[in-house]
């Protein structure tokens, strides 16, 4: 199951303000997103307690760069940074590995 309500940054025209990563390349020093600017990508533990899932959400003042977390309680509150680059090079060799179709 896919829930998607993530916005798409791919039409923003100014550069001014927007980027995809910090000066010194740190994308843990930029704010949070909220928490209802998240998209869930579910589909795992049917039947039990909590269905899994794999949120992400853009970085607020960036272009493209992304925050990605798990939904099971004992991911509460860790997430990792990506930008948008390196989030393609690993969905491309997931799916390649994996040996899915697109």
């Amino acid at each position: 199951m896919r829930r998607t309500n993530l916005r798409d940054t791919s039409t923003s025209t100014s550069t001014s303000t927007r980027r995809d990563f910090p000066m010194d390349g740190n994308l843990y020093a930029l704010s949070a997103p909220m928490a209802d600017a998240f998209s869930d990508f579910c589909g795992g533990n049917a039947g039990g307690p909590h269905e899994t899932c794999v949120s992400l959400a853009a970085l607020p003042g960036t272009d493209a760069s992304f925050v990605i977390r798990d939904s099971k309680p004992e991911g509460a509150g860790k997430e990792l940074r990506f930008t948008g680059s390196e989030l393609d090079v690993f969905a491309t060799g997931w799916v390649r590995t994996r040996g899915l179709a697109l």
